[in-house]
């Protein structure tokens, strides 16, 4: 039944596709890279649900040269059945994303005919798993081509294109694109951060929460957990699951965040719009939605506060750590503490460096700290490194003339917050941010082939209609006649 009803959906979304499919008319022209190959339109990289929602976005725009790869393999795109440790997302369920506000393709139409109507009125939120499964649907169904196993190396100036290296199954070999989408996610500007003191520990004893975790082997053990985030009670949440003896989780703050940000600022207008404000308000808004971090629901501390062992500690940053007797030693404002396991749900730090995509022009990427000097109370080092992007999400150069290419080169990610608010990294914003970034992209190809275009319009000859005999030049018409004969 479930099989039947799933197509019946996809039949339904087809139908519905052909149906809003105007204009039909292709408008791209074909480019030819330097080295004879035809070059791609778009290249997006990552195949996660912005990934997806772009390259639908671009399919509806009849840009069809595209090609999306992931370095995960099949199925594990993203973070869902990965690092992401909660057990259902935290975003409300009727919540809009890589449908694209068509009605078949949501996720509420998939969920109902896979469990049923009555399943989806009873559901408080969405399993991940479903998530991810519902991800695989929507690539499916609306003709996503995916390369998995595949991975973006670097990226480099392709003579008037993008230079793309790729390593794939096959080995390494290069993709011009007209344009490339970096779709990369939470890490796609830097790396998972950690305390120095915490990284010079032995693997052994310490890990990321984005990091693979035995958490079966912390049975038994004492577990502390560095972060009040949501991911940090996610990771101490499963430690305490597979039968540690104790988990410690250590706040820095004195009282933990438990206002979620994002969900005041979920309405049209601020996410549609941000972006286009002056510098001034996008970074008074962002670096206060920014430092206040994100803050998690109820039942995400619940799924802790049950077990009689767990312990949160206020006003309790790690200011140091050691190795004693073998086990990890923190040390606190309130004195050191000792544990058989750490893990840091610390977020990222922002380094273009440390990623081999963006090696080649890392040095000239236009940041906040070179566009913006906020007000003294509103400065944030942190903050200040996030890339200043034009109107179409693509990275801006810090000095004019060195790399300009890389206005080809867009970045849809959680780096994107400072300029455009929630965008690449939320389900709430994908609605209004990806036909924002797919504007940018599709205004850039039409700008790049106007010339082509005007020729072409010029040579433009087809009739739409069929004209009998003329009969210019035979004298009046009968009634022309007689009306001058009276």
């Amino acid at each position: 039944m479930t099989e039947a009803r799933l197509a019946d959906l996809e039949a339904r979304i087809r139908s519905d596709l052909a149906r809003i499919a105007h204009p039909h008319a292709e408008w791209l022209k074909p480019r030819t890279a330097a080295d004879g190959s035809q070059a791609l339109d778009v290249l997006i990289i990552g195949a996660g649900q912005s990934g997806i929602a772009a390259a639908f976005c671009l399919k509806r725009n009849r840009v069809d040269n595209v090609l999306v790869i992931d370095k995960a393999p099949y199925g594990e795109e993203g973070p869902w059945v990965t690092y992401a440790r909660m057990k259902t997302l935290r975003s409300p369920k009727d919540f809009t994303g890589p449908d694209l506000d068509i009605p078949s393709l949501t996720y509420q139409s998939w969920h109902e005919a896979r469990y049923g109507e009555a399943h989806w009125l009873a559901l408080d939120l969405i399993a991940r798993q479903d998530w991810n499964d519902y991800l695989l649907f929507v690539r499916r169904v609306t003709g996503v081509k995916v390369l998995n196993d595949t991975a973006l190396v670097g990226l480099d100036d392709g003579d008037g294109l993008v230079r793309a290296t790729i390593d794939g199954p096959e080995g390494r070999y290069v993709r011009f694109a007209r344009k490339v989408v970096l779709a990369t996610g939470q890490d796609s500007t830097g790396r998972w951060w950690m305390p120095d003191f915490v990284a010079a520990l032995p693997k052994h004893l310490r890990a990321h929460a984005a990091d693979p975790i035995d958490f079966e082997a912390l049975k038994g053990k004492v577990v502390a957990v560095l972060g009040a985030g949501a991911s940090a009670f996610d990771n101490a949440a499963v430690a305490l699951e597979a039968g540690a003896a104790e988990v410690h989780l250590f706040c820095r703050r004195a009282e933990v965040q438990v206002i979620q940000p994002y969900r005041y600022i979920t309405f049209r207008g601020f996410l549609k719009h941000l972006g286009d404000l002056d510098d001034v308000w996008r970074w008074r808004f962002m670096a206060r939605v920014l430092s206040l971090r994100e803050g998690f629901p109820q039942a995400t501390y619940d799924r802790c506060g049950r077990h009689a062992n767990f312990t949160l500690h206020t006003d309790a940053a790690w200011t140091d750590a050691h190795v004693a007797a073998g086990r990890p030693v923190v040390v606190t404002p309130h004195g050191a503490f000792t544990a058989d396991f750490l893990i840091c749900g610390t977020g990222i730090a922002m380094d273009y460096s440390l990623r081999p995509e963006l090696s080649a022009f890392a040095g000239n990427i236009l940041t906040w700290g070179d566009r913006y000097d906020p007000p003294a109370a509103e400065r944030d080092a942190r903050l200040a490194a996030f890339p200043y992007l034009s109107a179409d999400y693509a990275f801006m150069e810090r000095q004019q003339g060195l790399a300009p290419w890389i206005g080809n080169v867009h970045l849809f990610t959680i780096a994107s917050t400072m300029s455009f608010g929630p965008s690449g990294s939320s389900i709430n914003a994908m609605t209004t941010a990806i036909p924002k970034l797919v504007d940018g992209v599709t205004r850039g190809l039409f700008a790049g082939d106007v010339e082509a275009h005007w020729q072409a319009f010029l040579a433009y000859d087809v009739a739409q209609a069929k004209v009998g005999a003329s009969v210019a030049g035979l004298g009046p018409s009968r009634s022309e006649g007689e009306a001058g004969s009276r």
